[in-house]
């Protein structure tokens, strides 16, 4: 009597004990890896020169802007140099409003100096945290003559967490760009 009722029981334990509770599986996200970068030197005109990436391509235009882009990652870093007359403060003050424009969407801006006095190149590079249009604003200067600022944009909606590889990505070639700048 104790065995049926023993198997009774375990019985009715594997019958009520499984369920059929199907669970919509998140959506998943790319994974992004890309390649070891390699860089060539690039002098723009007679007014600087850096190296770059050679993933990127450079597009110089007429005036006084050029522009670096990643098609793999659909990002561009758009450059525009000022030559600089007795107007610094005005520029300076430009380049650090910049990245504030994007106060409302960034979690944080933080900031990172560079200074070669070797090479006379002075500027910082802002990192803006959060889903912004614009993850990264910088500008270089010699603050005598030459004046230059830029911006990455990606082709994608804001979404840092997503975009998070290649920021990290184009945060090293920028650095890179800006330790090997030269002026002219």
């Amino acid at each position: 009597m104790l065995i049926k009722k023993f198997f009774f029981v375990w019985i009715l334990l594997f019958l009520f004990s499984c369920k059929l509770d199907l669970q919509p599986k998140p959506e998943g996200y790319l994974r992004l890896i890309y390649k070891k970068p390699n860089y060539k030197l690039i002098k723009i005109g007679s007014k600087f020169s850096f190296e770059q990436n050679t993933l990127a391509q450079l597009k110089i235009s007429k005036n006084k802007s050029s522009k670096l882009t990643y098609p793999d990652m659909k990002a561009t870093l758009y450059m525009n140099y000022n030559s600089v007359s007795k107007n610094i403060d005005s520029l300076l003050n430009d380049a650090y409003q910049l990245p504030f424009k994007h106060i409302s969407k960034a979690e944080s801006i933080p900031e990172k100096i560079f200074i070669n006095n070797e090479k006379k190149v002075y500027g910082t590079l802002f990192s803006v945290v959060g889903d912004a249009a614009s993850q990264f604003q910088f500008f270089l200067t010699d603050s005598v003559n030459h004046f230059l600022v830029g911006s990455v944009y990606f082709y994608a909606r804001p979404n840092y967490d997503s975009l998070f590889p290649a920021i990290k990505f184009l945060e090293k070639d920028l650095v890179h760009l800006i330790e090997t700048f030269e002026w002219k």
